[in-house]
Formats: C-alpha cells, structure tokens, sequence
C-alpha cells in the first residue's frame, strides 16, 4: 500500500477496529465513528487520525468522505458483533450489518477511480452449522440465526460486487477474536478474566463442549495488513488450526491466572452453532501465520485487564 493513500477504517472504535489504526499510524487514516463512547480505546488515545462522525446506513455521508478524503483502501469492519444483540435485536443487526454494507460497496463502485482495495470483515459465523468441518473457502454460506444471516448476507454481497462490478475486494473469515480492549464482557475471555480478578466464579453458559478457534486480535491484523499489502481478492479463513472447548478455554485462563475455582456450567445457552473451527491454508500460502501461541495471547490479554479492571 502506498504511505501516501487515505484509508478509511470503518468499526475503528472497536477491538479489532483500534488494533488496526494503530498499525496503520504511518498511514493516513481516517475513521467512521458512529458513537462517542468513552470507554473506546480509539478515543481515549492519542493517535493522529480524522474522525467522521456518522453511520453506515448514511449513504451520503459514505460517499461525502470517501470524495473528500480520497480514500484509496477500504477496511470495513463497522457492524453489530454480538451474537446475543442480534438475536434481541434482528432489524438493528440486519441494518447496520447488510444495509451498511452494500452502501459502502455501492459508493465504492461510484468511486472505484478512487478506491483501489477494499477489506470486508466476514465472520466464521457466515458458513453456519455444517456437518463437515473445518470451514473451506470454497462453502457455501448458510446462517441460521440474525447475526450469522447477517454475516452470510455481507460476504455474498462483496462477492456480487467483486464479481459482477470486478471491483478488488478481499473478504477475511476470522474464528473468535480476543485481545487487549476488548470490553464487552459478554465474551467467554473478558469475561472469565474478568471474573476471576473479582473473585467470582466464572460461568459457562453452554455446557462446555462447544468447539471454536480462538485467535487473537494482533494476528487479525497482520492478516489484514496482509491482504491489503497483497492486494489480494476473493475469501480467506483466518484461524490457528487448534480449536479449543469453551471449557478448556476457561479452564486455561483459571491455570495462568493461579485461581482454584470451578466454573458454573449453565448448559442454557440457545441459538448458537455448537462447533466451528476454520481451514486457515489458502491465507497461510499468502504469507499468513498466527505470531503468538494461544497461552502468550492469552497472558497479554491478562496483563492489559490486570492493569484495567477495577476488583
């Protein structure tokens, strides 16, 4: 990517969203923020960065900025993340998540003298439940619940206007991410950490056996630079090739953080795919490998929250 090309980061205030602008503090970025939330790290910080205030479902403020700011490079990763939300909130999830994206794409190929590359953050979530796993690139993407019909939904979009307009899109498919900000403690890792800094007893709500990757956020990130450094098109899996249970994953995080409790299993947990878990070869013949093993990702994760956390 050339130093001197603007690039538009939508979902900059979220976890991945953060991690990404600060790797890319060389370049000149610019960030769509929908909420002035103060507990975002992107504005806490001191980063050189413009801010467009404004959402996803405004086309007009899409188009205004990528004409203003001469946007080169697209990294859409503005959506709603939270499986639960999606399921209280479907119209919300489908607005922000589909509508948000074939606006962006639409101004996009309105302006594609401009945009030269553009990254689309789809969602293991995309491919649904499958009897056949791991996930490969190659299919298809089948959603059952709002949140992962929404994720389906935004990836065959980018493949529509990919291949019907030949516009250079790379989509990237990433397992569970986790790392430093991310505050929505609604996660297993935020929150069992979380718990365990206060003393509580972590609790699962599934009954533990649920199979997931688990990859942390700077690994997102290289993989995203790495597309973009690439140019590169169609869909790629990101995930460490080792998924984990719910309650190894707990159990881990009670061994690094020397805590001598047992988790609460609820076993209540409804509408989520029971395993998922990623073919990540295609992205690592491009060049992608994960830089940290699950335990030094996780001890990062520890001391940033250690350090955070009010107990």
């Amino acid at each position: 990517m050339d130093d001197g090309e603007a690039v538009l980061v939508t979902g900059a205030t979220g976890l991945v969203g953060y991690h990404l602008v600060k790797a890319l503090k060389n370049k000149r970025v610019i960030a769509l923020v929908r909420d002035q939330d103060p507990q975002s790290l992107l504005l806490q910080s001191d980063l050189d960065i413009a801010i467009v205030n404004g959402s996803l479902e405004d086309e007009s403020v899409i188009e205004r900025t990528l004409c203003e700011y001469e946007i080169g490079q697209v990294y859409h990763l503005g959506a709603q993340t939270i499986v639960g939300c999606g399921e209280r909130m479907p119209v919300a999830t489908f607005e922000s998540n589909i509508r948000g994206t074939y606006l962006l794409l639409e101004a996009c190929r309105r302006q594609r003298d401009l945009v030269k590359h553009i990254v689309i953050a789809s969602s293991d979530k995309a491919y649904g439940t499958s009897l056949e796993l791991p996930y490969r690139e190659e299919m298809p993407l089948h959603g059952k619940h709002p949140y992962d019909v929404s994720k389906s939904c935004c990836d065959l979009i980018a493949q529509s206007y990919a291949h019907t307009y030949d516009m250079p899109i790379a989509i990237s498919r990433c397992g569970n991410i986790f790392g430093e900000g991310d505050q929505n403690y609604s996660r297993l890792i935020p929150g069992t950490i979380r718990s365990l800094l206060r003393d509580e007893v972590p609790i699962i709500r599934s009954d533990g056996t649920f199979l997931r990757d688990y990859i942390y956020v700077e690994d997102v990130v290289s993989g995203y630079l790495l597309l973009a450094e690439k140019r590169a098109r169609g869909a790629y899996n990101f995930g460490p090739g080792a998924p984990k249970s719910v309650l190894e994953v707990v159990n881990l995080l009670i061994e690094l953080m020397s805590a001598t409790c047992q988790p609460i299993i609820l076993d209540e947990v409804q509408n989520e795919i029971r395993d998922q878990y990623l073919d990540s070869r295609k992205a690592r013949r491009l060049g992608w490998e994960p830089q940290y093993t699950f335990e030094q990702a996780l001890e990062k994760t520890i001391a940033w929250y250690g350090s955070r956390v009010a107990v």
